[in-house]
């Protein structure tokens, strides 16, 4: 008798927690022929008023609405509606992770929430389809990088490319990098390691999707990030940049309506002046990659590189290559 109404208070608890909120309560009656229907447990008004009391009184959020049929709901949830929707939106709309682990994550999500508020939630999704990650060892390889940095050990691991015929080739010829990680860097839909890497002697960045497999951690204590290094500066300058190696302080000639992508980039701090009424001038710290001209280029005249000379040129000649092959 004593395991029967354990497994009857469980029961109610559960069906509370998974389909009841202020807006779908249940009264006694009802709650009575659910445990008859699904669970074959007989019981009385009385039992369960003193069952319902029972969870209030050990701190569980049973709420009631006292009238004439007096009704019961579950309001113990850790994120509101609107908070779910923000984080499986984030699961569902991010690169790094395969189509197959956000259906599995949001899924998860969806069981902090009752079955009214899951399914609205299912249909304001939006379909599949979107570019995600094909790396399915994604979850492991964040994980594995993540104890590395708090316990400071070295990682090793085997970093990836992509061909013409979009197969995967190993950098290196498949000989592993060795990095000291500092920490793990979420920009532009992707996560990011960066360390000091030992193959080259400084501060690199790699996208974790590209790393191959889970990282192995090694017993090799991590090299102490320089005295000068800034994590929040390095990663400004990257600007979701990554594919060289030094920064450039650059100087830009850019019209009044950039300022907004520019703060949005660099932040409020960003270093302008201003020249004339339509003009303001602003020197940022970059990684002059591939990306960082087609960000100068997107604008259409309306932002110029002004120094150092030696970008400019180097603007200009991918200008010319460009122009050449179309």
């Amino acid at each position: 008798m004593e395991n029967g109404t354990k497994f009857r208070i469980l029961y109610l608890f559960q069906y509370l927690v998974q389909h009841s909120d202020a807006d779908h309560p249940f009264s006694t009656v009802e709650l009575i022929r659910m445990l008859k229907e699904k669970h074959a447990i007989d019981v009385n008004r009385n039992t369960i008023g003193k069952d319902l009391d029972i969870m209030r009184q050990s701190g569980l959020h049973i709420e009631v609405i006292h009238s004439t049929q007096n009704k019961y709901y579950f309001d113990g949830r850790t994120f509101d509606v609107p908070e779910l929707k923000i984080l499986v939106d984030a699961v569902s709309s991010s690169k790094f992770i395969t189509e197959r682990k956000s259906e599995q994550l949001i899924t998860k999500l969806l069981t902090l929430t009752n079955s009214y508020n899951a399914a609205k939630l299912r249909r304001h999704l939006y379909p599949a389809g979107r570019v995600k990650s094909d790396n399915e060892k994604g979850y492991y390889i964040v994980d594995a990088t993540n104890d590395a940095i708090d316990m400071k050990r070295k990682i090793s691991f085997q970093y990836a490319d992509f061909d013409g015929n979009k197969q995967r080739v190993l950098r290196r010829d498949g000989q592993p990098y060795i990095m000291s990680p500092y920490a793990l860097i979420w920009d532009g839909d992707y996560y990011y390691v960066i360390g000091h890497c030992d193959s080259h002697d400084k501060i690199q960045t790699f996208r974790l999707d590209r790393i191959i497999r889970q990282p192995e951690i090694l017993e090799e204590i991590i090299e102490p990030a320089p005295v000068d290094f800034s994590l929040a500066e390095y990663n400004k300058a990257a600007f979701r940049m990554y594919d060289t190696d030094e920064t450039v302080e650059v100087t830009l000639l850019c019209e009044n309506h950039i300022m907004k992508a520019l703060i949005d980039n660099f932040g409020m701090d960003v270093d302008t002046e201003l020249v004339s009424k339509e003009h303001f001038k602003t020197r940022v710290t970059v990684y002059t990659s591939p990306t960082f001209y087609r960000w100068v280029f997107s604008w259409s005249g309306a932002m110029k590189i002004l120094e150092p000379e030696s970008v400019r040129m180097e603007y200009r000649k991918m200008l010319e290559r460009a122009m050449e092959l179309s």
